[in-house]
């Protein structure tokens, strides 16, 4: 009976000494490990989303993509019923040819108002040389009266004569004065109805973009969420119809702890495993730091300033970009996926 004592006293140290070698190798394996990494997997897939946006509102005529599907920038992928922007695109070029005639009407007025002061000045060339005339004639005749020369009749007669010119001459400048405020007036003209045409080209500018906008493109490369239109629907300008998940634009946001953020800066490569493919090996690299904590940038953030608080350890993302080339595996990453990141310092 004394034999099988012995040997089970001599089996419980052999464990014990077992465990105790397992727990310091494993001991030094977790130490030498977090001694140069940082983890956390308070982390996910990040990405670039654009939101697709009706610009103009209107009926929804066509929808050229499915959903989950790859598109790329620029394409059409929703198509408005355009007529009412069609006649207001008519309406506006109507509106551009009026105006571009009265700019002809109002150049022709200015060579006709520009003819008619030449002529006006031609007349008080001609009346001046009369009235230069009928003073000399005048002049003449007043010694001659003197004297007895001629009768009183005659020279009555060359005192009209120059009076009648002198009032042909007023009423000549008078036309020329008339005909240069005419020439102003008109070039005045011009200058309204080449404003008219400025305007009626802004028109039809506007018109010719709205209409451009009763196709809703892809603002970028990328996967189509799922969409919120249906053909039929009406759709109001600012509308968001669906997004797009930009190519190559994945990166993770992981969630470090303050106190993790002393041994971690741009640079470093990290690891990153993805909870949805464990066995994927992606690497990645710090790339920069939130101005704020995760709380600060909540719509309701903490106030801390009455004193009655309890103190959380707070938490700062962090933009890892994915270094990757692979397309394979960039195409399974989506944006919410949860990831578990670790940083080589």
């Amino acid at each position: 009976m004394t034999k099988p004592a012995k040997k089970k006293n001599k089996i419980i140290p052999i464990i014990l000494g077992v465990l105790i070698i397992i727990g310091a190798v494993f001991g030094y394996t977790e130490y030498s490990y977090y001694s140069k990494h940082v983890d956390t997997d308070d982390a996910q897939i990040d990405g670039d989303i654009s939101p697709v946006i009706a610009r103009v509102s209107g009926y929804v005529k066509d929808i050229n993509f499915e959903e989950n599907t790859q598109v790329k920038q620029d394409q059409v992928l929703v198509t408005l019923d355009d007529s009412d922007y069609k006649i207001k695109l008519e309406q506006a070029q109507a509106g551009q040819v009026g105006a571009n005639a009265n700019v002809g009407v109002s150049q022709a007025q200015i060579v006709a108002t520009a003819a008619n002061t030449s002529t006006a000045k031609a007349n008080i060339e001609a009346a001046k040389v009369k009235l230069e005339l009928a003073k000399k004639d005048y002049d003449r005749y007043e010694n001659l009266v003197k004297d007895g020369s001629i009768t009183k009749q005659a020279f009555d007669q060359a005192k009209a004569q120059k009076e009648t010119a002198q009032a042909t001459y007023d009423a000549a400048v008078d036309q020329y004065n008339a005909a240069v405020k005419q020439v102003g007036t008109t070039q005045s003209q011009l200058s309204v109805s080449n404003s008219g045409v400025s305007q009626r080209q802004a028109d039809v500018d506007f018109a010719k973009l709205q209409l451009s906008y009763t196709q809703i493109k892809a603002p970028a490369t990328g996967i189509v969420s799922k969409k919120n239109v249906q053909k039929g629907q009406l759709v109001q300008a600012g509308q968001s119809l669906f997004s797009i998940v930009n190519e190559n634009s994945i990166y993770v946001t992981a969630n470090f702890k303050e106190t993790q953020l002393e041994k971690i800066h741009s640079g470093q490569k990290v690891k990153i495993d993805v909870d949805a493919y464990p066995d994927q090996e992606i690497e990645g690299e710090v790339y920069n730091f939130s101005p704020i904590t995760g709380a600060k940038g909540s719509l309701l953030p903490p106030d801390n300033a009455t004193g009655n608080f309890v103190k959380v350890v707070q938490r700062v993302p962090v933009k890892i970009k994915i270094t990757n080339k692979d397309k394979a595996v960039l195409d399974k990453l989506r944006p919410g996926m949860s990831v578990k990141v670790s940083v080589a310092i």
